[in-house]
């Protein structure tokens, strides 16, 4: 039986998405990759034959909503619980209850909201009745689930990506809001198509963005009679500042940090400055993208460039002398300096071609020749004899064996042509071509 309201309650007490959260599949925005005719989500719901999964995706896309019109269409009981509130000692007792109704013939459809913020534990206290059908377990979850869900529980669970919605898709949802009666469609709103348009775009594929900024619009709206118009200056009221989806521990950390890289190696300077700002306004530490941006003069750039790395290392010292906002400049001139160098990730194979190896052979000795000999017995075992120092020697170099017997020939550093590290190939083939006849 619904909760009476309040005599200070009005029709339009609730937010605008929360009047409008869908009740069916056709009511539901996007996803139409999964919930069109003939998919097999839709056909899942529809056929109430719906098994354990893992709804992932952005803020606003639905997921929990998704979960809801399953809640309506199955023949289960529904039980939604959150993640942020619950301990193991909640989830036991749901647990003994969904048991008793396996037992009389009946399903139990637990939906969980952020699984990702359940620990190890937690999510293991799923395990055993997932495996054994007393629940039917639907998490919802804005972060990588194959980084956040335990392995065990993963693998039970059937997992569906769900997409930031298209502008279109929700331009389609804002104009539902004003012919709807749950939403405006008791009033007389004025607004242009290119200004529901900016809206949809603003709201970056979130529909709970869109449905507040249009309520914003419409509170905001210039009174025109009966009717209530929205104008340019409203608009740009409401969307003054953008609220950045940017979650430090989360999977857009790492897909921000991931553009800046693969703009700067792909030697695009305003790809990068645009990532850079990206970051910095919505307040990621300029330290991190300083360290990454150091690792970056060395694994793109290396020795085609070698002040790179000393640019980047400067940049690194100015953020942690002066900090934001004034970093962002220092910053912003060791990404472009990156983005334009030349580039070489000799140093960053080299490396991998000799990890794979010492991995591999973690037990080769270090030739005598070059062994420390701090001991006299050390010297008697021979360590060290026959050791060469090459600053006594004319050319400043000696044919001394220096990789062990198993790897001898073996080249991991192999230079390239670009800047500087074209010279640093033609002196190493020099050496190499010295050593080889003086063997």
């Amino acid at each position: 039986m619904p909760v009476q309201g309040t005599i200070f309650e009005t029709e339009y007490s609730q937010p605008l998405a929360a009047r409008l959260w869908p009740q069916t599949l056709d009511e539901y925005c996007g996803q139409k990759h999964l919930l069109g005719e003939g998919r097999v989500l839709r056909r899942l719901i529809e056929s109430d034959n719906i098994g354990s999964m893992i709804f992932w995706g952005p803020p606003g896309v639905g997921k929990t909503t998704l979960a809801r019109i399953i809640a309506r269409r199955t023949k289960a009981n529904f039980i939604d619980f959150s993640a942020v509130t619950s301990g193991i000692k909640e989830i036991k007792q749901v647990m003994e209850q969904a048991e008793q109704n396996r037992r009389f013939g009946e399903k139990t459809i637990l939906f969980v909201d952020e699984i990702h913020r359940f620990n190890k534990a937690q999510q293991d206290a799923f395990l055993p009745f997932v495996e054994k059908g007393s629940i039917i377990l639907i998490g919802a979850t804005t972060e990588n689930p194959s980084f956040e869900v335990n392995g065990a529980l993963l693998s039970r669970c059937k997992v569906f990506v769900l997409q930031a919605l298209k502008p279109e898709e929700i331009e389609e949802l804002l104009r539902r809001a004003l012919r709807d009666e749950r939403g405006f469609g008791t009033q007389e709103i004025e607004i242009s198509d290119e200004l529901l348009r900016a809206i949809a775009v603003f709201a970056d594929g979130d529909a709970r963005r869109a449905l507040s900024t249009l309520e914003m619009a419409v509170l905001n709206g210039v009174p025109d009679g009966d009717k209530t118009r929205i104008t340019d200056e409203t608009i740009e009221q409401c969307t003054s500042k953008k609220s950045l989806l940017y979650d430090k521990k989360g999977e857009e950390h790492y897909n921000l940090i991931s553009a800046l890289h693969k703009s700067m190696r792909n030697s695009d300077p305003d790809a990068a400055v645009y990532w850079l700002a990206r970051m910095l306004e919505a307040g990621e530490d300029p330290l991190y993208i300083a360290r990454r941006v150091t690792r970056f003069a060395s694994e793109d750039v290396g020795l085609a460039d070698p002040r790179a790395l000393e640019i980047a290392v400067a940049a690194y010292q100015a953020c942690h002398f002066i900090g934001m906002p004034e970093c962002s400049v220092h910053l912003t001139q060791a990404i472009v300096y990156l983005s334009m160098a030349p580039k070489s990730n000799s140093l960053y194979m080299a490396y991998e071609r000799a990890k794979k190896d010492a991995l591999n052979m973690l037990a080769e000795p270090v030739p005598l020749v070059i062994r420390n000999a701090p001991t006299r017995l050390m010297k008697e075992l021979d360590y060290g004899k026959g050791y060469q120092y090459a600053h006594n020697t004319e050319d400043k170099l000696t044919s001394m064996q220096c990789l062990p017997d198993s790897l001898l020939g073996k080249e991991y550093y192999l230079p390239t042509e670009e800047g500087v590290e074209g010279k640093i190939k033609t002196r190493l083939q020099e050496i190499k071509d010295w050593k080889k006849s003086h063997r």
